[in-house]
């Protein structure tokens, strides 16, 4: 599938400005695609994890594709709604949230996965039998590309430790629980089809202590490349050994296979479009600075995460070696003694793998503007999201002095 153009790009940002994130709709519908494709079993079912990227715009899209959707806060789950979602499409997974937002996502009507014995204990309290809920379990495993998005080991906050089953069976005993759901996560950037295999061995060895049980929800977690060298997940191979390890095991029994990818589908559909400010050379470094900084892309800060950067400006010039560094009063450095064509003072470079974890992340930091998003359908550019501007920033305060 063909990315959008230099010329696109360098339309854009003639329009709207830099900074600006750009989604390239036809990406992520292929995305989604390729995976329905892979899988194709009526038995599974796909929640976009909109905490990737929560832009209506994107959530119509992949609803309009099928999809359904997976919130992490009762605000998630708002925008769902506005979206036009059902509840019934709609699966809110909690960590670490007061009860009342586990309430209201109940009174909502829609899908919720407990993942503490304590609020779960609550639930059965005040619910009994009366709503369906299902559990997210921790597995201890090991896996991701960075341990701040290693959500399945041992001393990871996230779910109920699988050590602590019984307890949760003896809360479903105690509150006659209807328990319809297991949910496990291990990470993030997992390639290996194996790692998915191992929560699904984890699973089966408790899923008959469940007798109400309707689905097993995988997380996400797939891998997709932001180096030349990297490959993502294979789908195909993924889907054939997850769906084989479901019928050698369950046999007759139909349990809906659910899945979460979030970053997979909208990851590689995202490019952030930059200025270049100023060049400084010092102690044989090479800076390149940026209209930008931390405080519109994290992940490379936040999690040593890399991004592809290409110079749509100079795209023939002589590769040189430079630190594209952001405008930040911190150290926001994005990529060092990266090899790129040469820069010039006013050149705009283009962040590659930008559609998740990108905008999303986006902060006010030193009282700079978050920037606009735009969105090239079917050729089609659009504008999405405002930049801001100075009266964003005075929003929501309340003189006093």
């Amino acid at each position: 599938m063909q990315q959008p153009t230099n010329e696109q790009f360098l339309e854009i940002a003639q329009q709207f400005g830099t900074p600006v994130y750009v989604y390239d709709a036809n990406k992520i519908v292929s995305q989604y695609q390729k995976f329905k494709s892979a899988f194709n079993s009526p038995t599974v079912k796909i929640f976009y994890a909109c905490k990737a990227l929560t832009n209506i715009n994107i959530l119509k899209l992949l609803k309009l594709q099928g999809a359904n959707i997976d919130c992490s806060s009762i605000n998630e789950v708002k925008l769902a709604i506005h979206a036009g979602f059902e509840p019934q499409q709609i699966l809110y997974t909690s960590n670490g949230i007061g009860f009342d937002e586990i309430e209201e996502a109940k009174n909502l009507g829609i899908h919720i996965n407990i993942d503490s014995i304590s609020n779960l204990k609550k639930f059965g309290q005040k619910f009994n039998n009366s709503y369906p809920v299902g559990v997210r379990l921790r597995p201890n495993i090991m896996a991701g590309g960075n341990i701040k998005i290693a959500t399945g080991h041992d001393k990871s906050k996230f779910g109920i430790p699988i050590t602590q089953i019984a307890e949760v069976v003896d809360i479903m005993q105690q509150y006659n629980l209807l328990i319809n759901g297991v949910h496990i996560h291990t990470g993030s950037d997992i390639k290996e089809a194996d790692v998915f295999l191992k929560g699904i061995e984890v699973l089966f060895d408790v899923i008959h202590l469940f007798p109400n049980l309707m689905y097993v929800d995988l997380g996400g977690g797939f891998k997709v490349p932001f180096e030349d060298t990297e490959e993502e997940t294979d789908m195909i191979t993924l889907a054939n050994k997850i769906l084989e390890k479901f019928n050698q095991h369950l046999h007759q029994n139909k349990l809906q296979i659910w899945f979460e990818p979030g970053k997979y589908l909208v990851s590689q559909a995202g490019y952030f479009l930059t200025k270049i400010n100023v060049l400084k050379k010092t102690n044989n470094i090479e800076f390149a600075s940026i209209n930008s900084g931390f405080n519109h892309l994290l992940r490379p800060m936040f999690y040593d995460a890399y991004h592809k950067i290409v110079n749509i400006s100079n795209p023939n010039g002589t590769i040189k070696e430079y630190d594209i560094v952001g405008n930040i009063c911190e150290t926001d450095t994005f990529a060092a003694n990266r090899n790129i064509n040469e820069i010039n003072e006013g050149d705009l470079l283009v962040f590659y793998n930008a559609g998740a974890y990108g905008f999303e992340m986006s902060s006010n930091y030193n009282s700079r503007y978050k920037p606009a998003e735009v969105l090239i359908h079917n050729n089609q550019i659009s504008l999405i999201r405002k930049a801001d501007r100075f009266e964003d920033l005075l929003k929501n305060q309340i003189v006093v002095l």
